[in-house]
């Protein structure tokens, strides 16, 4: 395995469905369907088939305050049919009982601009709703929540971070824009493997351990019946062959894209290590320093002539 696929974390996503036996040989199922994929994300939470599923988990990010007791997902995958056209984008649009739009999502990589994207979404969200002539008083709140498998805020202690339009002294001016942010590498599991404490600890553990815990372990941590139907639902991707094909095409594209971003990352670092190089040998040459912004356009091939061209001058001076 590559030093690509293990610096970005997500070598335990790699077990396939598994059997393992326990000291006394009894085995248990690993069901292998990993939640953070976007398609099993999006069958978990955007299924009109699971609406206990969606209420629990909303009522676990929103706090229940108000309470939702029914969701109508507006952009559900309609039956068996998966066109692979509609599932580059797996959001899920949801509205509740209190006609509050919920657009979820699940990144498992750090994109750059996704604090700007989250935000145009749900301000997009909340826009859209008025027609010509409407009053402002009709606008309903437009909630934003991103499951992200990665440090947006290294900084926080923070597993749930719920962004609002309030003063720096705590006073909210409304509700109509929302952002929640779920920063899964921050949840650590309870100690002796206890039941997680509250719900939103249980969401996180489920997206983070689900893939590779057996259906023993998964039962015992995640005792609730709505936590029962989350893993029928892994479980049936994992046996219903078009639906797991589906699952490992999105699979793929993920890891493919994750590859991606860290091979770019190395190359930046490559870059800027290679541009403060022929800053210096500049200097020394007494050649007008290049402009940052200028070096950074170039490639690695012509950043490293330049550096070639830069060290023969210096020689030939003696």
């Amino acid at each position: 395995m590559s030093a690509e696929i293990r610096s970005i974390g997500y070598i335990d996503r790699l077990v396939p469905s598994a059997c393992f036996s326990d000291r006394n040989g009894v085995q248990s199922m690993v069901i292998g369907i990993d939640p953070r994929v976007d398609f099993a994300c999006k069958l978990l939470l955007g299924s009109p088939d699971h609406p206990a599923i969606t209420i629990h988990f909303l009522n676990a990010v929103l706090g229940g305050a108000p309470k939702i007791a029914q969701v109508q997902i507006l952009n559900p995958i309609a039956g068996k049919r998966f066109d692979e056209d509609k599932l580059s984008i797996l959001d899920i649009l949801a509205t509740d009982d209190h006609s509050r739009l919920i657009d979820i999502e699940i990144q498992t990589t750090l994109a750059a601009g996704l604090a700007e994207r989250l935000t145009y979404y749900a301000a997009s969200q909340l826009v859209e709703q008025l027609g010509e002539g409407e009053s402002y008083r009709v606008l309903r709140p437009s909630i934003g929540i991103c499951i992200l498998d990665a440090l947006l805020f290294r900084d926080s202690g923070s597993l749930h971070l719920d962004f609002q339009l309030r003063s720096k002294t705590g006073e909210r001016l409304t509700d109509c824009l929302q952002i929640h942010l779920l920063q899964l590498p921050k949840y650590m599991p309870e100690a002796d493997n206890d039941v997680p404490s509250d719900p939103i600890r249980q969401w996180m553990h489920f997206f983070r351990f689900a893939g590779t815990s057996t259906l023993e372990e998964l039962h015992r941590t995640l005792p609730d019946p709505v936590f029962t139907e989350a893993i029928g639902v892994l479980e049936m991707i994992a046996k219903n062959p078009e639906e797991r094909r589906f699952y490992e095409s999105r699979l793929k594209m993920q890891r493919d894209e994750e590859a991606r971003l860290v091979a770019a990352r190395e190359q930046g670092v490559e870059q800027g290590e290679a541009i403060g190089r022929v800053r210096v040998l500049q200097s020394l040459a007494g050649v007008e320093e290049s402009a940052v912004e200028q070096l950074r356009s170039k490639s690695l091939d012509e950043l490293s002539a330049m550096e070639a061209n830069l060290k023969q001058q210096l020689r030939d001076r003696g």
